[in-house]
């Protein structure tokens, strides 16, 4: 260490006017304050030893360059530096090694360059001294005060200020000096330090540093707040776990456990022996590590802990063993239901399967039929006979389609849709599940639930089921499918396309009474308080009942009618008026009252102008009478009976077939010249549309035309050509079924549907009725008029 006392006089005057120049990086050195340096390039050290050799003055200019650690020579360029600098002298130095020495030096006084000098290893240059300008000393006062009040201000915000510098600065009376001490010991750039430095102007050097120091105040101000406000927050979080801390130690003192660790060890736990697969299992313990970061009163923890009880609660491998009994699984069908022998072969077949090929993909089934047929019962009978959990759920009305996918968490109340519910209720993962009334699903602006059931619905795609609420797939190709519809008109063609139909048609009026007799009757009885000896029916009663009081494909009316018959009973037995009934055909009378429905073809005459014809609605098949009559006229031809487009043509084909065949059918050319003809289908405030009734119609104005009655319980069903021939129709079997309760014993049917007799059940219907299959029209007035 060098530390000799400087023998010079220190004053501007003194100062020669060359001097070594030592440049600085992003920092400027005051006069009269002191600086400490570390001075490590070759050029610096020989301009230090040369300094110390003789007066130790040198000169201290700031680079204009901001990289301190750069060794570029053209950082120590004339060019490149400030033209105010400082010149100083060094009081103390110090050499660690060759390469670095440390010096303490103190500013003298501000000088400017003239011209910068070569010639040496290092800069030099020539300068001279700025002489300080003093304005007002009432301003220089004010200003002086002003700045000192908020430098104190400055000192209390900022630790790293020594608390006395306050009252050092305050000891200094120049205001020239006390701008420069100032201005050395707050934090600025040093492009601002050195417009101080350059200012020869008390006044307006004072200005500047206030500047300066109102602008380093409010940044210290504002991180105080900042400061204060986080301490504030991190004291309030501390006074918290402290106490939290505190009350699980009293807990623990007292025996007593934490409820919400509880509750989270209880998840895991759950995770861990349900066996989740891999990609549920990572969404489960993910949600568990949120919810045991969270506090139990806040919101977002209600979400979570639903969400684990659903995905911990899912059967995702629970599985109910399949009854692969087959003889007992048929019994157990037989049971339950009468006929419906198509569907319960399906179900056998299936039960095959599986027998053979255990891993086999459960089929996707829809019952379609008309209403009362049976099929949601025949349903409860599949699972019960596979052994399986039985779920049900109505689609009737739903048009959102998170009824099926469910909501995302995202949404307040967010569940999962019906599918997954469902499974969660059957607790298995392969129960017999039902969705009723498929064909009545609609849509809005919600979305479209039909589509959202076409994954659900398609074992390709189903193993892999996404709830948008449990966001992780679920494997559905396990469950066995089963929809029901009344029409399948209304389903989209390609959900209709992922499904194996299986059409209920309705019931034979045999097939009614064995029902009711074995089914109906014994569970209205039973829901009456009923026993066997205190009500039965005669089998007259039930085919009374049948015929009279219902017309429908299936079975809920005939079920109310019994129904209403148990209650009369009921009343009677309770105001002990009788014991017992035996309920036969008269007594129907006094407990349903008249009959409502007779028998058209029983009560109708055969008038010429007068066919059968045979009808599909939704409830079933028809009877349709169709009535042709002609009056003076000039070729008109009127149709009534609120018909459709398809069967007024129906009728123009056959008006158009007759007039160009009338020779051959002997029927008088002018006769359509003066008659205008007529043809009225009855029950008008019913509408009527299809092709099925041109064979009725043509036949219908030929029997009018000729003079010649059809036979009374003849009917015919087909579509017409205008060349005569007799193409096929659908729903023949229905149309069979309502012939033979109406009666009928002839039937004209198109020989490409005589395929369609194999669907009828029984045997007995097409030994009671004769058929006739044509191809021409021709034939079928042969048939009907003989001619």
């Amino acid at each position: 260490m060098t530390e000799q006392p400087v023998s010079i006089d220190l004053s501007p005057e003194n100062i020669p006017e060359t001097l070594p120049i030592l440049p600085l990086h992003d920092i400027v050195l005051f006069p009269k304050m002191v600086l400490p340096l570390v001075v490590m390039e070759d050029q610096s050290i020989r301009l230090i030893d040369q300094a110390m050799a003789k007066d130790r003055l040198i000169g201290l200019f700031s680079s204009k360059s901001h990289d301190a650690d750069t060794k570029d020579s053209s950082s120590y360029s004339p060019e490149n530096l400030y033209s105010v600098g400082t010149s100083a002298v060094i009081l103390k130095m110090a050499k660690a090694d060759e390469n670095k020495a440390q010096l303490m030096v103190q500013g003298i006084s501000r000088i400017r360059v003239k011209e910068f000098l070569s010639g040496k290893p290092y800069l030099q240059a020539k300068s001279f001294p700025l002489a300080e300008k003093r304005g007002d000393s009432k301003e220089s006062k004010a200003l002086t005060a002003n700045l000192l009040d908020l430098y104190n201000r400055i000192v209390k915000l900022s630790p790293g200020l020594p608390s006395d510098i306050g009252n050092m600065a305050k000891s200094i009376e120049d205001p020239g000096i006390l701008a420069d001490m100032i201005t050395s010991t707050i934090n600025s750039e040093t492009k601002e330090k050195q417009k101080i430095l350059e200012i020869q102007d008390i006044n307006a050097r004072l200005k500047e540093v206030t500047r300066l120091v109102n602008y380093q105040l409010e940044i210290l101000e504002l991180g105080s707040k900042i400061q204060t406000q986080v301490k504030g927050d991190m004291d309030k979080k501390q006074r918290e776990y402290f106490l939290r801390q505190q009350m699980k130690a009293i807990k623990e003192e007292l025996g007593e456990t934490d409820e919400t660790s509880v509750e989270v060890e209880e998840y895991r736990t759950k995770i861990e022996e349900k066996n989740l697969p891999e990609e549920a299992r990572k969404e489960a313990e993910r949600e568990l590590n949120r919810l045991s970061r969270m506090h139990p009163s806040s919101s977002e923890y209600t979400v979570a802990s639903t969400y684990l009880d659903w995905i911990t609660s899912m059967p995702w491998n629970e599985s109910t063993e399949d009854n692969l009994d087959i003889s007992k699984a048929r019994k157990v069908l037989d049971e339950d239901h009468f006929g419906l022998e198509k569907a319960k072969n399906r179900i056998i077949e299936y039960l095959a399967v599986r027998k053979l090929k255990p891993d086999s993909k459960g089929p996707i089934l829809c019952f379609a039929g008309p209403p009362g047929t049976g099929k949601t019962s025949l349903g409860h009978s599949i699972a019960r006979a596979l052994g399986r959990k039985f779920i049900r759920i109505a689609l009737g009305g739903i048009r959102d389609e998170a009824e099926v996918r469910g909501h995302r968490r995202t949404y307040i109340g967010a569940l999962p849709g019906r599918i997954i519910q469902g499974i969660r209720r059957s607790e298995a993962n392969n129960p017999v599940f039902m969705l009723d009334e498929i064909d009545k699903v609609g849509n809005d602006f919600r979305g479209d639930p039909s589509s959202a059931l076409l994954e659900v619905l398609d074992p390709e795609q189903n193993f892999s089921f996404a709830d948008h609420y449990l966001d992780v797939p679920f494997d559905l190709s396990k469950v066995m499918f089963i929809t029901t519809a009344n029409i399948l008109d209304t389903i989209p063609p390609a959900l209709r396309d992922r499904m194996e139909v299986l059409r209920l048609h309705g019931y034979t009026q045999d097939e009614k009474i064995n029902i009711a007799n074995r089914y109906l009757i014994p569970r209205q009885r039973k829901e009456h308080g009923l026993t066997a000896k205190q009500i039965s029916f005669t089998k007259g009663a039930v085919k009374k009942i049948i015929s009279d009081y219902t017309r429908e494909a299936g079975l809920r009316n005939l079920e109310r009618e019994i129904a209403a018959i148990c209650r009369g009973v009921a009343s009677r037995i309770a105001e002990n008026k009788i014991k017992a009934s035996s309920i036969k055909v008269d007594d129907i009378h006094s407990f349903l009252g008249p009959p409502r429905f007779s028998s058209e073809t029983r009560d109708r005459k055969t008038t010429p102008g007068v066919a059968m014809g045979l009808a599909w609605t939704e409830a079933g098949g028809e009877i349709l009478f169709i009535e042709a009559t002609a009056m003076k006229g000039r070729k008109g031809l009127t149709l009534t009976g609120q018909l459709g487009d398809v069967m007024k043509e129906s009728a123009t084909t056959a008006l158009s077939f007759i007039r160009s065949n009338a020779e051959s059918l002997g029927i008088p050319e002018d006769f359509f010249e003066d008659h205008d003809l007529h043809i009225h289908v009855p029950a008008g405030a019913i509408p009527k549309d299809g092709p099925s009734a041109g064979v009725t119609m043509l036949t219908a104005l030929v029997s009018l035309l000729r003079g010649k009655s059809i036979p009374k319980r003849l009917a015919m069903t087909g579509e017409i050509t205008l060349r005569g021939r007799v193409l096929p129709v659908g729903g023949v079997k229905e149309k069979i079924l309502a012939a033979h309760r109406a009666g009928i014993t002839t039937l004209i049917l198109p020989q490409w549907n005589k395929k369609d007799l194999e669907d009828i059940p029984q045997k007995k219907i097409l030994k009671s009725i004769k058929f006739h299959f044509v191809e021409q029209m021709r034939d079928v007035l042969k048939i009907a008029l003989k001619i």
